[in-house]
């Protein structure tokens, strides 16, 4: 296999890139692409194995919405901190969990993350501080202000990002975990990613303010704060800015991020109820393609940008057959994990 010039160091390629005038330079812009890359081929290959019946249950994709994903794991330091939603496939990879993990879960093989009890609505990688997806619309916000303020008070220089749907603003929890984030200065970024849908119904309709994020932000004493979701080094800009801050003791952030998901709610969901050409309008701005021509205007070879989406290609075809030879769990299995000391036993 042909060795590939972007994962070369700095120095020691065959090409020579433009990056005058950039704030973020090459070795951020190549990583920031693979991790769009790897979000998209993995929840693609998560769709086509869902269509094969090899994953059961039902899934939610974030394709479309890679970007967020991609900027704000590029930001990060590893051990911080992430909650996401059920929607939590790129945020997970981003953070550094395997593609077999995720693809052995989603399928309920062993090589899952938890083992294939878990699936896709709850994956966690604690070792990549992925600290897991939740199903309860708005219930991971407080428990990611309770990480916060274990790092507060720990002294630790950790950092939780907390993401979540357009919905969720309307959670009383939404208000309740910025209120006390705020009040304790807690280091937490809260990442709005408003993909314009509450399930099945615009957010528009059930919404009082036009941003449903941004707008709320004053009540709380916050900056509001609007990016494009769908631009992967505005997203990276801002995110470095609020981990920043968060990390420097002054408090929590938050974020709306525009973006669109291009599939339904969920793998049960045709999204039929979307108005005409929608989601075509949100195509013609997809992120993944939209950054491939960005490094192609810096200068990057378009069969080094290839070669790399290839690899990423390879990996997602490995994870596959990795997670399809598989066994699923031993009936065993059913009561290991139970507690936080890995048994069932009842305890009084």
């Amino acid at each position: 296999m042909r060795e590939n010039a972007l994962a070369k160091k700095p120095g020691n390629k065959s090409y020579q890139v433009d990056l005058a005038n950039d704030d973020i330079g090459e070795e951020v812009r190549i990583n920031l692409f693979r991790l769009q890359l790897e979000c998209r081929h993995v929840e693609q290959r998560a769709n086509d194995l869902f269509l094969q019946n090899l994953i059961k249950g039902t899934s939610h994709l974030g394709l479309g919405q890679e970007a967020i994903a991609a900027g704000f794991a590029g930001a990060m330091e590893s051990d911080d901190y992430t909650f996401c939603t059920y929607r939590g496939h790129n945020h997970t990879l981003a953070r550094g969990a395997s593609m077999t993990g995720i693809l052995g879960e989603l399928m309920g093989r062993e090589c899952g993350l938890l083992g294939g009890k878990g699936g896709s609505m709850h994956l966690t990688s604690v070792e990549h501080g992925a600290m897991g997806s939740y199903a309860i619309i708005g219930a991971h916000l407080p428990i990611a202000v309770g990480a916060a303020w274990s790092s507060q008070y720990r002294g630790s220089s950790q950092v939780t990002v907390c993401f979540f749907g357009d919905g969720t603003t309307n959670i009383g929890a939404f208000h309740e975990a910025l209120n006390m984030a705020q009040i304790w200065k807690l280091p937490v970024v809260f990442v709005c990613e408003n993909n314009l849908y509450m399930e099945y119904t615009p957010i528009g309709n059930v919404t009082a303010v036009e941003n449903p994020a941004a707008d709320r932000a004053g009540a709380y004493g916050l900056e509001s704060i609007i990016v494009d979701g769908n631009d992967a080094d505005e997203v990276y800009r801002v995110a470095k800015k609020a981990i920043t801050k968060a990390r420097d003791g002054q408090g929590p952030s938050l974020i709306e991020a525009k973006t669109y998901r291009y599939s339904g709610h969920s793998r049960a969901d045709p999204g039929d109820y979307r108005p005409d050409g929608e989601l075509e309008s949100w195509l013609e701005r997809d992120p993944v393609k939209s950054y491939r021509q960005r490094l192609i205007d810096f200068g990057f070879p378009n069969q080094e940008i290839d070669l790399l989406e290839q690899e990423v290609l390879d990996r997602v075809d490995q994870a596959t057959e990795t997670a399809k030879n598989s066994p699923p769990p031993s009936e065993e299995a059913i009561v290991t994990d139970v507690w936080a000391d890995g048994g069932s036993s009842w305890r009084n």
